[in-house]
């Protein structure tokens, strides 16, 4: 059965299908921040999510991160190796992007099981 959770007005942010959660679409609330600051919210959302898909962190499988400035990929770097157990790091890919919107700086999908 798949359970669509997070109720977003045209998509859902997780669904859970089968054991796996899957999340998408996550930025931070505040754009004036700097990478750090948006990195450190988009991981605190991704752990209620994680919390609402009756999951936690050291159940992510995969992360890909998009960000906007490859350059400041080494503050996104240290927020998410302070986040994280080193026993706990999902597979990752980091994928530099044009443009995602506003003065968003990060955004990022996952997949966890629960």
């Amino acid at each position: 059965m798949t359970e669509r959770l997070i109720r977003m007005p045209t998509l859902h942010r997780v669904v859970k299908h089968n054991g796996i959660a899957y999340i998408g679409g996550i930025v931070a609330e505040d754009e004036s921040l700097d990478m750090e600051g948006q990195t450190r919210q988009v991981l605190k959302k991704l752990d209620a999510y994680l919390r609402e898909g009756g999951s936690e962190r050291a159940n992510l499988l995969s992360v890909t991160i998009f960000i906007t400035d490859m350059n400041v990929k080494p503050q996104m770097d240290g927020v998410w190796k302070d986040w994280f157990a080193p026993e706990e790091l999902p597979a990752r890919a980091t994928i530099g992007v044009a443009d995602l919107g506003g003065t968003t700086l990060i955004e990022l999908i996952a997949t966890a099981h629960y």
